[in-house]
């Protein structure tokens, strides 16, 4: 990995988190995951807050309702290990009482805005906010970004799983989360 692309992506996250935590008081619990090889931190984050971080960077208001009517989770992951840790969100598992949670992916998003037309600056921005699908990072990296699931007014659990090692021939590392909820305005 290079050197600035993880910066990128960590730069993303801290400027996600700080930039939040200052847009309105937020009342969702934070859920943490701690080991000798990895910290998860997941941040649920209001529709309210979503909506007023889009609308300041210009997206129009068809573009923040749909964006406002999702359930956005902020992670921040850091490899504590002397491993190699692989991050595939292809591998995580969100369920509810109902079952399976669908995630909608990059290219699901992608999709949706090419087909409403939305300016490329526009889904650039979006997609930079968005956790990454597949990422390899080092010891000591961290990294960050919005994990977007339907809201479904249930709380779900989110299952994680990493492999690890330079060729993934490591033993994975399994990550669980019970009773995740989405974040709510505050009333």
């Amino acid at each position: 990995m290079k050197a600035w692309h993880l910066g990128r992506y960590f730069s993303v996250a801290a400027l996600l988190g700080a930039w939040m935590n200052g847009v309105a008081a937020d009342t969702s619990p934070a859920y943490e995951w701690d080991s000798p090889q990895l910290h998860i931190r997941l941040e649920p984050r209001t529709p309210e807050q979503m909506a007023a971080f889009y609308e300041a960077r210009g997206f129009g208001q068809t573009m923040i309702d749909i964006l406002r009517a999702q359930c956005y989770i902020t992670v921040l992951i850091e490899n504590l290990s002397r491993d190699i840790l692989w991050l595939d969100l292809a591998q995580w598992r969100f369920t509810n009482t109902d079952g399976e949670v669908v995630r909608p992916d990059r290219n699901y998003w992608k999709a949706r805005w090419q087909a409403m037309d939305v300016p490329l600056a526009h889904q650039s921005t979006f997609r930079w906010t968005l956790l990454p699908e597949q990422l390899d990072f080092r010891p000591g990296e961290r990294e960050g970004g919005n994990i977007v699931l339907p809201r479904l007014g249930k709380p779900m659990r989110i299952h994680a799983r990493f492999a690890r090692g330079e060729d993934r021939e490591g033993a994975p590392i399994d990550v669980a989360f019970d009773a995740v909820g989405c974040a709510e305005n505050p009333e």
